[in-house]
């Protein structure tokens, strides 16, 4: 008897990005306080042949109040991770994921005082 396996042909590097567990449990934790305090009630991923992307909504029919983008092709230049604003300027650009959360953090702490 001969059995014959299908294997697909390789298609090269990733066709798209995502964010990986630990990126994604930061970016979560960040979410989850925003969310306890009441300013945030929904989130949208979306992951792109060039980008990922996690968007911020107080309502889910408005446009989002921010984006964390991931670009790798950024990753030697400017850094992968951005935080852009509900109008579409960069807020914070950088190499680490924390780094680019801390605005958010620092307007969490305002609303708690």
């Amino acid at each position: 008897m001969n059995v014959q396996t299908f294997v697909p042909p390789s298609r090269g590097p990733c066709e798209q990005v995502s964010f990986d567990r630990f990126e994604l449990g930061e970016i979560l934790s960040v979410y989850g306080r925003f969310v306890a305090v009441g300013l945030w009630r929904d989130y949208g991923i979306s992951c792109l042949r060039d980008r990922a992307v996690f968007s911020v909504f107080h309502r889910t029919a408005e446009n989002p109040l921010y984006r964390i983008e991931k670009i790798p092709a950024l990753r030697q230049k400017q850094g992968q991770f951005a935080l852009v604003g509900a109008e579409g300027q960069i807020i914070k650009r950088g190499a680490t994921l924390r780094g680019v959360l801390a605005p958010l953090e620092r307007k969490l702490l305002r609303p708690l005082d």
